[in-house]
């Protein structure tokens, strides 16, 4: 016989359980719509991602711009070389990006902390929801990684000029995978990867900003450009001795004028996917702002190389005009979503008499970089994430002073020490020899063109 305590508990069952099940209902119904309005909507992820994959393709199509402007701003005989070093940087940036950049780049909070886990995985697997997590959901992480790997290969592609007609290419290819595996996703994490910039000043103070990369890919790529040309020295016969033991610099000209202006404006057309995929999704009134600013930065750099050249040199230079348009463009990729469409022109006009008074300055210093990539990148990078404390609404000029100085200080010396290591080892110049003979015979056997006598002694 049951007792009547068990049978007034029993009866009570009903009173207790059901109120509990239908609470737990309720919570599993507002969970399950946070869920849902957590996941974005299937047509605007849809197009942010088909955005985003054409801005991927937009930045690819940089590499074909830098090949081009390095073969026409040097010599015909360094052609094949100069090709196929910006043939190798796609595949060294991209795979070492999978292999352990985007992980080193993009770890939950602070890239020490995970450096041990995640820099030797394979860094490619995707989340359940396949989306980017985190730091934006607005498209797949596979889109996430292919745009931040064309964005790595960039990087790795601004030292080859610099370094064009006396660097042996083994050396070059073994530095370019160590600075790109490892230094420029460094560097990223401090700001792109929610690092210690990003919050730079404490909570509410506006950090670090660098849009698309001033410094975290331009001066990335520029340093390591200044450290190559100071490991490896001017090129035979750029500076001559006179008689009165001053230094001539002797103009050594690049042989196709029509390949660097192709170049360039591949390079402008590339920057929309560059700056505009940036915007991180395909929000119609960000992504044309950034267009507005990016190429009102990069005409007014055309004004600004164009004076500037005119007067200090006395005549129009061709090869200034076309690193004004790329020195507009490195200034106004940090701030492109924070300066207005007047402080960009300004910010490219200024650029643009920068690149060509620091080419001079460095030609006279005996730096020889035969592309300008060091005055356009490097130069113009630190000016236009500079520019953005200045011209930037509620930008903080002392954090965008502390993180151009701080991936200097750390982009600098790890350049230079890849390279003199490498000097002292393997070596990274070719002989005088070689160079006198062209690149494209002494390390790849082959000319780029064999059927014009034309271009036999250039």
């Amino acid at each position: 016989m049951i007792s009547p305590p068990i049978v007034r508990l029993a009866a009570s069952l009903p009173v207790l359980v059901f109120p509990a099940i239908a609470w737990a209902q309720d919570q599993a119904g507002d969970g399950a719509e946070t869920a849902a309005a957590a996941l974005p909507d299937p047509a605007i992820f849809t197009v942010n991602n088909t955005w985003m994959l054409v801005a991927t393709c937009l930045v690819f199509i940089m590499h074909l711009g830098f090949a081009t402007l390095e073969t026409g701003l040097t010599r015909a005989k360094n052609t094949v070389n100069i090709l196929f070093k910006n043939v190798a940087i796609v595949g060294i940036g991209l795979l070492t990006y999978a292999l352990i950049g985007f992980n080193l780049m993009y770890p939950s909070d602070w890239w020490v902390t995970n450096i041990l886990g995640d820099m030797f995985a394979f860094g490619i697997s995707a989340p359940p929801d396949s989306a980017t997590g985190g730091y934006n959901a607005g498209y797949t992480y596979w889109t996430d990684f292919i745009f931040q790997g064309m964005f790595a290969a960039t990087a790795a592609t601004i030292v080859s000029g610099a370094v064009a007609e006396r660097v042996k290419l083994g050396p070059f290819l073994v530095f370019s995978t160590l600075y790109v595996a490892i230094i420029y996703p460094i560097v990223g994490s401090w700001t792109w990867g929610k690092g210690f910039m990003a919050t730079f000043g404490g909570e509410g103070a506006p950090g670090f900003h660098d849009f698309a990369g001033s410094t975290l890919v331009h001066s990335v790529g520029g340093w390591g450009a200044l450290a190559g040309v100071i490991a490896l020295g001017p090129r035979v016969g750029k500076y001559v001795t006179t008689g009165d033991g001053k230094t001539a610099i002797k103009p050594i000209m690049g042989h196709s004028m029509p390949l660097a202006a192709i170049g360039v404006f591949l390079l402008w057309f590339g920057w929309f996917g560059f700056n505009g995929g940036s915007v991180l999704s395909a929000d119609p009134e960000a992504v044309s702002y950034v267009f507005v600013t990016t190429c009102l930065a990069a005409a007014a750099g055309i004004f600004g190389a164009m004076f500037t050249s005119w007067i200090v040199q006395r005549e129009p230079d061709l090869t200034m005009v076309l690193n004004g348009i790329l020195a507009g463009l490195v200034g106004i990729t940090a701030g492109a979503d924070v300066i207005t469409p007047t402080g960009s022109i300004i910010v490219g006009l200024i650029a643009g008499v920068l690149v060509v008074l620091s080419v001079i300055a460095l030609d006279r210093i005996r730096l020889d970089d035969p592309v300008g990539a060091i005055s356009v990148h490097l130069v113009c990078g630190v000016w236009g994430t500079l520019a953005v404390g200045i011209f930037g609404k509620d930008m903080s000029f002392p954090a965008q002073f502390v993180g151009v100085a701080t991936a200097g200080l750390l982009c600098f010396p790890a350049a230079l020490a890849i390279f003199y290591i490498l000097k002292f080892t393997v070596g990274v110049r070719v002989s005088r020899t070689e160079e006198l003979k062209g690149l494209d015979l002494s390390e790849h056997g082959m000319e780029a063109y064999s059927s014009f006598q034309f271009f036999s002694n250039q």
